[in-house]
């Protein structure tokens, strides 16, 4: 080893380790099936409510009812984005609003095995977007609203390398860090279908499907085949669709240090 490669070296090391830190917590928070599962015991699907989510119009306002769950990043240190239940217009709605922060609502479904005509189904609002971001890019990582499918894909289709990072991410974290999630989000910039892996891991894939700046007042229906979005993403690793572990909302700003609100109306998942 040459003199420079010497003196770079602890640089080059600290640099791998910041860059797999930020993998596992993008991982651990963009899955997100396993934290604070102990904190819901009420979190099976309610009878009679085989797919979809519990309504967002059916709540009072205020905190989300279980078993919609609030989750971060590990030993998250920035704010956590408010998700609220709130009726601006005779209608409950979900509001996110993300000040330099991150959070995310989920509902973990039991492994629920999509049939290719399963469709995952809301409308959402976007009322102030995002300056900065820019989802290329680890320093713009961020987004103003998503609705993300969380699947349980098996390593063996994954290459080496992505399989490696995934083994010890979850040796690291401690958790079973799913291998797949697709995420539909709004971006600024990017236009209408673009897909893309995110920034830190390509483990969380995005789909685009509003863009440009915000639309006050203006709500956006959305419908969309999980199967067909799955492979469209992930069909280079598998053949199949593996099970749905739970479906979440979000948005995140942490990145580019912005100012985001949206609204998120009911989330079904039905044929």
């Amino acid at each position: 080893m040459t003199l420079q490669r010497r003196l770079l070296a602890p640089a080059m090391a600290l640099r791998t380790l910041t860059h797999l830190t930020r993998v596992i917590a993008t991982l651990a928070a963009a899955t997100l099936t396993v934290f604070a599962q102990a904190e819901t015991p009420g979190s099976t699907l309610p009878t009679g409510s085989l797919h979809s989510p519990p309504a967002f119009s059916t709540m009072a306002p205020g905190p989300v009812a279980k078993p919609w769950r609030l989750a971060g990043l590990p030993k998250q240190t920035k704010p956590l984005t408010q998700i609220d239940v709130v009726v601006p217009a005779g209608t409950a709605v979900l509001r996110l609003r993300a000040q330099a922060s991150y959070g995310n609502l989920v509902f973990d479904t039991p492994h629920l095995a999509p049939s290719p005509q399963l469709l995952l189904r809301w409308d959402w609002r976007l009322e102030r977007g995002l300056e900065r971001s820019d989802l290329t890019s680890k320093e713009g990582d961020d987004t103003p609203v998503k609705v993300c499918a969380l699947f349980d894909l098996p390593l063996d289709g994954l290459a080496l390398g992505e399989r490696t990072r995934l083994i010890f991410a979850r040796a690291i974290s401690g958790e079973h860090l799913p291998a797949a999630t697709l995420c539909y989000v709004w971006d600024r910039a990017l236009p209408v279908g673009s897909t893309l892996a995110n920034a830190y891991t390509s483990r969380v894939r995005y789909i685009v499907l509003s863009s440009g700046p915000a639309r006050p007042g203006v709500w956006v229906h959305l419908e969309r085949n999980l199967a067909a979005d799955f492979l469209r993403a992930f069909g280079h690793e598998s053949a199949t669709v593996p099970p749905l572990l739970a479906i979440a909302v979000g948005a995140d700003t942490d990145n580019s240090a912005g100012d985001s609100l949206a609204y998120v109306g009911d989330i079904s998942l039905a044929p």
